[in-house]
């Protein structure tokens, strides 16, 4: 465990002190193309401004934002939606209704081709996943930026609640849904999905069956953080792509892998056999006896 959690803030990472990075943490700026210029992430008038965080050696990122830098995650995408010579543009958190108008949510980013006129020609969406967090970063991130220069080697790993990241959380509660509400709906459509998330993020999740580019409904592009020594800064490189099937890779996700029932069996003996130890039992009795 790093002896802090903090990577970046606010686009920088926390012991780069060069004057674009004082500016951007005295602004609470975001460099990463948010709706407006400055960091919205869980509190508007409080930003939250920790776009990644350690685990281990590994940077790992927690702001969906982050990802657009420089939009490669367009470019990557829009090559698997559309033909080399199409024209396309980039439309950001579009509302999709199911048949009956209800909301399946915002879709992350739409890419949309169009001809000579203008006209829509086709369509993809682009979910973006980023990495919950366990414990608690608001802590150690309001510590450093009391003192930025004093603290960005700070000790905090003997601190509560150090905060780690959570990718089973990740994937069932936000991932795994995004995809059943807002994939289904997409893939009746037969358009295609772009998933870009994290290299350490990706590694946790099920081993999933690889088809060929032309016959993937899914594209999952998985990205990481190359560290520049000189300038004292990440940049968001492709790390690699994996082409699947949807309803495959769903079902991968989603599908929880058994243990041995003995060992299910066992725990509900010991949970019955305290229940039975009590100084006043539970009035069991059988089925037959209750009918």
């Amino acid at each position: 465990m790093p002896n802090q959690p903090l990577a970046e803030v606010f686009g920088f990472p926390i012991t780069n002190h060069s004057r674009e990075a004082a500016r951007s943490r005295q602004h609470r700026l975001c460099p990463f193309g948010n709706r407006v210029p400055n960091c919205t992430k869980d509190k508007a008038n409080d930003p939250l401004g920790v776009c990644s965080i350690f685990d281990g050696q590994e940077v790992v990122i927690t702001c969906p934002i982050r990802f657009r830098q420089n939009w490669i995650i367009a470019e990557d995408a829009a090559a698997f939606f559309f033909p080399p010579t199409a024209k396309w543009t980039t439309l950001t958190e579009v509302k999709l209704n199911d048949k009956n108008g209800k909301s399946a949510g915002n879709i992350d980013a739409v890419l949309v081709s169009y001809d000579d006129r203008g006209k829509v020609t086709d369509f993809g969406a682009l979910e973006v996943q980023a990495v919950y967090i366990s414990g608690n970063v608001r802590n150690p991130f309001e510590y450093y930026m009391q003192a930025p220069t004093r603290r960005a080697s700070m000790d905090w790993s003997k601190r509560p609640n150090y905060p780690n990241p959570d990718y089973l959380s990740s994937s069932r509660k936000r991932l795994a849904p995004q995809l059943i509400f807002k994939g289904g709906i997409l893939r009746t459509w037969n358009k295609k999905i772009a998933v870009a998330l994290n290299k350490g993020f990706f590694k946790t999740l099920p081993r999933l069956k690889q088809v060929k580019p032309a016959a993937a409904d899914i594209a999952w592009f998985v990205y990481d953080l190359q560290h520049s020594r000189t300038q004292n800064c990440y940049t968001l490189v492709r790390h690699q792509t994996v082409y699947t099937k949807f309803n495959e890779s769903l079902d991968r996700i989603t599908r929880s892998e058994a243990g041995d029932v003995k060992n299910f069996i066992e725990h509900l003996q010991e949970k019955v056999d305290e229940k039975l130890e009590e100084p006043n039992p539970p009035d069991t009795k059988t089925i037959d006896e209750l009918l």
